[in-house]
């Protein structure tokens, strides 16, 4: 099956080997992948600092990229969010419309897309660690607690997954929030990492890399002992 991927702004400026990560992980499912060189940001950042009309410009490039009629998968569930539920409110009745209706039905998060879609539940990964899984404030704002990714690691080899009191809590990232509202930012991600920490985690994975760096940078200033991982990076390890 040969699927168009959507790679995030932030895992190609700051994590690229989680893209090539994502692309191992979708070709040991058995897709062909394509990817258009040109792509660049869904608009998501934009949107939620309220600058609707550059999120606007940014989105119709996005669609215009994603023509073709096929699946469309992200290693981002804010990004596939931001796509499926926030596109009808710039498009909608626009000369997009029927393009944009069309790259929401393709578009999906990569562990939806292996679980619902390829019906693939292991990957066949294997990694050594105690590690919590984060669901993200895009997901839960949704009501969508996010079990494919929790059926795929459940399937590694090795990796065992913990429970923390509050899995839903902001890790304080929230895009513009993190530079407007610094203090409160470090303390929800502080919190976030001592949840982690107190169940005896080695690392912290999520689906979304933006709260993982907002995360891993409070971790590197304070010199804790944790890891964060994108599902893919363990998916493909």
């Amino acid at each position: 099956m040969l699927v168009d991927i959507f790679i995030p702004c932030v895992i190609d400026q700051f994590y690229p080997q989680t893209g090539w990560n994502f692309i191992k992980v979708m070709e040991k499912a058995g897709c062909s992948v394509n990817y258009n060189v040109e792509q660049t940001c869904c608009g998501q950042v934009a949107f939620n600092a309220g600058y609707w009309d550059d999120c606007k410009e940014i989105g119709s490039k996005f669609i215009k990229e994603f023509v073709f009629d096929r699946y469309i998968v992200s290693p981002s569930f804010s990004c596939v969010n931001m796509v499926k539920h926030h596109y009808s409110e710039m498009f909608f009745n626009t000369v997009l419309h029927n393009e944009y209706k069309q790259v929401q039905r393709n578009i999906y998060e990569v562990s939806n897309f292996l679980v619902n879609v390829l019906k693939v539940t292991d990957i066949g990964a294997q990694l050594s660690a105690k590690a919590v899984f984060m669901d993200t404030c895009s997901s839960t704002s949704e009501c969508v607690k996010q079990l494919e990714a929790l059926t795929l690691l459940n399937n590694v080899r090795d990796l065992k997954l913990l429970s923390i009191d509050n899995p839903t809590q902001c890790c304080g990232f929230g895009g513009m929030f993190a530079v407007k509202n610094e203090p409160l930012s470090v303390k929800l991600g502080e919190e976030k990492i001592n949840d982690a920490l107190n169940v005896g985690a080695d690392i912290i994975i999520s689906s979304d890399v933006s709260c993982l760096m907002h995360l891993d940078s409070i971790i590197r200033k304070k010199n804790i002992s944790l890891k964060t991982m994108h599902l893919v990076d363990v998916l493909s390890s």
